[in-house]
């Protein structure tokens, strides 16, 4: 059946039906797959997954090694799904740096086994310092339609990258971490006695406890279970504690993991060169068991507030959700918004930090409409001045939501309320102009227009991409969008749809 698929494939699109770089499916031949397991799912009541996978920080890892090493590793990345994969299973090559997965006949529970294997035969081959994210849309329990399943695969995406990268999330989990759970700690250390010893002095004050006799091991640990805290010996032989802590505290992953170094050395070259690498806290050996629950617990107790946060960004998260079940109109639109934002600043080389405000501040720029009556949003027809004038308060009212979360959300604060800025002024709520507005408020400002112009709204149906396109043009002629901008949007639509 699969050989008849590829055959028609072939003649109908007069193109090969794989990715000639990882050997996987292509997109296209991978969507007509989807739209064939789609309607065998209906006839049959059976369930399938559907995952997305993201290579985090590719455009950085570009830069820094080049064409050809980046293409080896994406040919890594391929070589590894297509491993952990059964034969009935469909794996493509999504975008220049993602890909997209069809686990047939796997429902939530199910689906997590092929999912996990997939990530540890990743970490196996190209190691922890590249990490990948993933996100997980079922069928039928997420969505019955195919688009609505990819939309909701990407927006869990984003979530992960939120989360911390190395990580999947499976669409609309609402799976709350367990505070009353035990914190985990790691114990790192060559000599097996001493992982013990330590482990043993952990357990008497309800800490659960994970050992890695080498740093290596350490690393694989960290990569596939959630660790509280590191007791990290230093000299090891395979990897001393310099280089772990060094890797742990350069991954957006692991950054927030909080090391005490447990070492014998005891100069001050030793505690400077630690503390360099990262290192929260260290401790000479032998450790005086009152000395090193104290500094264990105050650590921990710093991490889990870190991740309280983390869980109000999260709510956040929420309530932008809730702005699109209100607006009947753009269902998808920020999961849309926030991964094309992402897409275009890693194709303008944006920053890592501005990389991260277009993922954020894409899936939170439309918050403020939380506060606008479904009449506004819903209406039927254009809106008259005062409704115009309540719709123009939402960036305002986004940021005044979001503001407790400065330190946290960063420039994403300048996108929640600048998405609507023109460059000659005519926008607002601020009617800042040229350099006033920063470029990840210039691509956001893009990115929205085209998709409320190609999507259904309650006074017009979705213009095509041509009419889009025309429009965006238009406005950087006349000043209001960033022409480098358009230009480079327009051009990256064109091919990603080719």
């Amino acid at each position: 059946m699969m050989k008849n698929l590829e055959k028609e494939y072939q003649e109908l699109v007069k193109a090969p039906f794989n990715d000639a770089l990882t050997g996987l499916f292509n997109h296209g031949f991978f969507k007509l797959m989807l739209e064939r397991e789609l309607k065998r799912s209906q006839r049959y009541d059976t369930p399938f997954a559907l995952m997305i996978v993201d290579l985090d920080n590719f455009s950085k890892i570009n830069q820094s090694r080049g064409t050809i090493k980046s293409d080896l590793l994406l040919k890594e990345v391929g070589a590894a799904i297509k491993k952990s994969i059964r034969d009935v299973d469909v794996a493509a090559r999504y975008t220049e740096d993602s890909f997209t997965i069809l686990l047939c006949e796997n429902d939530s529970s199910s689906a997590q086994i092929p999912i996990e294997r997939i990530f540890k035969e990743v970490t196996d081959r190209i190691g922890t310092d590249v990490t990948i994210s993933a996100g997980v849309s079922l069928y039928p329990d997420d969505a019955r339609h195919i688009q609505t399943l990819v939309d909701k695969a990407l927006e869990a995406l984003s979530q992960a990258k939120i989360k911390g990268k190395n990580r999947y999330v499976m669409a609309d989990s609402k799976k709350p971490r367990d505070d009353k759970a035990p914190a985990t700690i790691l114990v790192v250390d060559d000599e097996p006695l001493n992982c013990k010893l330590l482990a043993a002095t952990l357990k008497v004050d309800g800490f659960q406890t994970a050992i890695a006799t080498g740093g290596k091991e350490a690393l694989h640990i960290i990569a596939k279970q959630d660790i509280d805290l590191v007791l990290l010996d230093i000299m090891m032989p395979d990897m001393d504690g310099y280089e772990v802590c060094q890797r742990l505290k350069s991954s957006e992953a692991t950054r927030m993991i909080p090391i005490i170094m447990v070492t014998a050395l005891d100069d001050l070259e030793s505690k400077v060169k630690a503390i360099d690498a990262g290192a929260d806290d260290f401790l000479t050996k032998p450790p005086e068991n009152i000395e090193l629950l104290a500094r264990t617990r105050s650590l921990v107790r710093v991490k889990q507030l870190n991740e309280n946060l983390t869980s109000i960004e999260n709510v956040l998260f929420s309530f932008a959700n809730a702005v699109e079940s209100k607006d009947l109109y753009t269902q998808g639109h920020i999961s849309r918004v926030a991964t094309l934002s992402e897409w275009l600043g890693k194709r303008l080389k944006c920053s890592q930090p501005e990389l991260r405000s277009l993922m954020i501040g894409g899936a939170l720029h439309d918050l403020g409409k939380i506060a606008i009556k479904d009449e506004i949003l819903n209406k039927e027809g254009p809106l008259n001045k005062d409704e115009w004038e309540v719709m123009r308060q939402h960036p305002i009212m986004g940021e005044k939501i979001a503001l407790p979360l400065q330190k946290s959300l960063g420039m994403s604060l300048d996108i929640i309320r600048h998405h609507h800025e023109k460059l000659d002024g005519s926008g607002y709520p601020d009617g800042l102009q040229g350099d006033e507005i920063s470029t990840p408020a210039r691509i956001m400002a893009t990115v929205d227009i085209y998709d409320a112009l190609t999507t259904d709204r309650p006074y017009r149906r979705a213009l095509s991409d041509e009419k889009a396109f025309s429009i965006l043009l238009e406005d950087a002629e006349n000043g209001k969008l960033d022409p480098q901008i358009v230009n480079e949007f327009i051009a990256m639509i064109k091919e990603r749809k080719e």
